[in-house]
């Protein structure tokens, strides 16, 4: 696993409010850059406590495909590249990605 960067702190801090704002008020209250950073707090989740993406997948099963189409749309090039990788390979090179990903993310 990568070393501690300000992105860690961040996706768990915007990826919580995004939670609360779906617990809250409904899938649909969402903005695409919120559901996006819903799908990446699901895949950070699942990759640091269990070192897969199984794990993101118990808590939503479509957060790659949706991150993948969410992405397109927002013009987001290497997070769409990046969650249009195979499971397995996103598995391997998800810490690798992580910060530019979240970059990326931020700037839409």
């Amino acid at each position: 696993m990568a070393a501690y960067s300000e992105n860690d702190s961040w996706i768990v801090e915007a990826g919580g409010d995004a939670v609360e704002k779906k617990a809250r008020d409904g899938d649909n209250s969402l903005s695409s850059v919120e559901k996006l950073i819903y799908c990446l707090w699901v895949a950070d989740y699942g990759m640091r406590n269990a070192g897969d993406l199984d794990t993101a997948a118990d808590v939503y099963a479509a957060f790659q495909e949706e991150a993948a189409s969410l992405a397109k749309d927002l013009s987001l090039n290497f997070t769409h590249e990046t969650f249009s990788l195979p499971k397995e390979l996103l598995e391997q090179q998800y810490f690798e990605r992580f910060e530019q990903v979240c970059e990326e993310i931020k700037k839409a």
